[in-house]
Parts: C-alpha cells; sequence; structure tokens
C-alpha cells in the first residue's frame, strides 16, 4: 500500500500537476495540504474519474487539507480536537478498511509559527500539544497509524541544508522541536529516516534560486505507530514534480507499506 504526502500550494495552480502525477503513480491513499480552496470548489470530479474517493477539510485562500483514497473510507473527521475556537482548516482523518484489518491515516498541515514574536508562534505550539494528544489517544487502539503532511518542522541539522542559517526560525528551534520529539517519544516513528539516513529534501523556496542550488529542507513527514513502522517497506521522496512546469515548492513523499 501506498501512502503520500503532498503540500501542492493552491489545487487552481496544481490541478494539472496533480493529476499527471497520480496518473503516473497511482498511491493508494493522499493526503494533501494547502489546497487552498473551499470544499464546494475543489475539483473531486477530475480525481474521482481517477478512480479516487474524495473528502477535503476547505477553507478559502488558505490552509485546506484534501483525501483522495482508491480504497472507501469507513470513517472521516474533520478538524484537530482540543480547541473549538480554532476554525482554520489543518486536519482532517479517516480509517480505511484492509483484509489485515483498519488503517488509520490523518493528513495534516502543521502551522508554520512565524514571525515567532506574534501569536502565530504559542498557536503552533499549542496545536502541537493538541496533536500530541490526539496521537496519543488514538495509539490505544493498538492498530496502524500514519500521520502524515506538512509538519513545518525541520527534525535534524541534516535535513536543511544550512542548519546555523535556520536555527531560531519556528521550523527548527528548541521549543518546536521538543514538541516534535514528543510525538516520536509516544512510540511513533519518522518512516523516512527509518529507511534512508542520506540527504532527502522535500521543500526548496521559490525565492533566491533554492531549487537550483539545492537549498532545501525537509519539513513533509510520514510518521507512523509501531504498528505501522513494522509494515514500512520504504519511502520515496519525488524530487522530479519540483522541477516541472509549475511546481509547488514541496514534492510528494510516498510511503509503501506491508499493509
Amino acid at each position: 500500500m501506498q501512502i503520500a504526502t503532498w503540500n501542492i500550494n493552491g489545487i487552481k495552480a496544481r490541478l494539472t500537476e496533480v493529476e499527471y502525477w497520480l496518473r503516473e503513480n497511482k498511491p493508494d491513499l493522499v493526503c494533501l495540504q494547502e489546497i487552498k480552496s473551499i470544499d464546494e470548489n475543489f475539483p473531486r470530479e477530475v480525481f474521482e474519474d481517477l478512480g479516487y474517493n474524495v473528502e477535503t477539510h476547505g477553507q478559502k485562500s488558505f490552509n485546506g487539507v484534501a483525501l483522495l483514497s482508491l480504497h472507501p473510507f469507513e470513517e472521516v473527521s474533520r478538524g484537530l480536537p482540543g480547541d473549538d475556537e480554532d476554525i482554520q482548516a489543518r486536519f482532517i482523518n479517516c480509517v480505511i478498511s484492509r483484509p489485515e484489518g483498519p488503517v488509520r491515516v490523518a493528513g495534516i498541515y502543521l502551522p508554520n509559527g512565524n514571525p515567532v514574536d506574534t501569536e502565530k508562534f504559542p498557536y503552533k505550539l499549542a496545536w502541537m500539544d493538541r496533536l500530541i494528544e490526539w496521537t496519543r489517544e488514538q495509539l490505544l487502539h493498538e492498530e496502524p497509524l500514519i500521520v502524515t503532511g506538512d509538519y513545518n518542522i525541520i527534525p535534524e541539522p541534516q535535513d536543511c541544508h544550512n542548519p546555523q542559517g535556520w536555527w531560531g526560525d519556528a521550523l527548527y528551534r528548541p521549543e518546536s522541536l521538543e514538541k516534535f520529539r514528543a510525538l516520536g517519544a509516544l512510540g511513533m516513528t519518522d518512516a523516512l529516516r527509518a529507511c534512508n539516513s542520506e540527504e532527502a529534501y522535500t521543500f526548496w523556496d521559490f525565492q533566491a534560486g533554492a531549487w537550483p542550488r539545492n537549498h532545501g529542507i525537509r519539513i513533509d513527514h510520514l510518521m507512523c505507530s509501531p504498528q505501522a513502522a513494522d509494515k514500512i517497506l520504504s519511502v520515496e521522496v519525488h524530487k522530479d514534480m519540483r522541477d516541472r512546469e509549475r511546481p509547488s515548492d514541496h514534492v510528494p513523499v510516498v510511503g509503501h507499506f506491508d499493509i
């Protein structure tokens, strides 16, 4: 089973690229971030014609997450619990049934948090606390769980072309890393690092020639429960999509699982 995450930076701008990638790779389930579309305007028919079931949690002009699945959804929920006043569309969760049992996948778009001297950074940390608590509760089911998406977290120096230059940014500072490590301490495994210790960037900014100079960072992750981590076969970063005519600044990350 192939489970993918991709921040597409706007479905309207990237529809042709997403359709092309799906036709070429046919992943079982894709979590999209930054669809930047309300649910009613999301072009679900394009993906349904490719055989995908579609669920969205959209928001006008900003944020927004979506799930595309070749398998029927048994359960779908929207919004990260823990703050009834949070209206940002950043979390969608589903269960799909497999012969071996249910698989739960959450697609997230974790807040960026910059600038750190504004309310955006405390919001990021509070959101991560809520994600940790939600994950803790889901782990009690002892079933395959994959929490995937744009985490806006650079986990280690090797995940950044210039660690010293990024240090202090909301993506790479002690408070953010402490929360990410707390998620790992629950028993969640970084799928890519479980398979690959080499450079594997997933984001290159549109500015300052970041892509041709390979000034990238790794901020798109698949975090797996023990039951999912035991089934990891490989993880691929599809860098070729960054070289397309109308690319996102992120590329797809695909986990292959024996589930």
